[in-house]
């Protein structure tokens, strides 16, 4: 078996790279390492590398469910913020919740980025890594 270290990157697809890039700095606050300006954006989250990646649109087709999404850890200072700050930027808020006693616990917001693919701000207050 292949033990996994952890993750190196991940990649999300966009149709609009510069917009995609502002948005991903501006409202998820992600920093940006470098840019072609056509294909690929690198951004760093907490040490984690985000590769937004340019492909045709729609990037969310018909009949996507919903349960595909990205999660990034924020403070919970940052998280009483998140409704508001996401909504001043024009991003699609879904709804707040917080979830206990699962693998991946604390309070949460779901948000759409331009493309319409679901996004999530948490507040990490555990992961349970013991196998059920």
């Amino acid at each position: 078996m292949v033990q996994c270290q952890g993750v190196a990157h991940f990649s999300i697809p966009v149709s609009d790279l510069e917009k995609s890039t502002k948005f991903y700095s501006d409202v998820v606050g992600l920093k940006l390492l470098v840019t072609d300006g056509k294909r690929h954006s690198f951004m760093d989250a907490g040490g984690t590398c985000i590769l937004l990646c340019a492909e045709d649109a729609p990037i969310n087709r018909e009949g996507q469910k919903d349960l595909v999404h990205h999660a990034f850890m924020i403070s919970e200072e940052e998280l009483a913020k998140a409704k508001a700050h996401l909504e001043a930027h024009g991003a699609e808020v879904l709804y707040e919740e917080d979830r206990e006693g699962g693998t991946v616990n604390g309070p949460r917001v779901y948000f759409r980025d331009p493309d319409g693919t679901r996004l999530e701000f948490i507040k990490l207050t555990s992961y349970d890594t013991t196998p059920h």
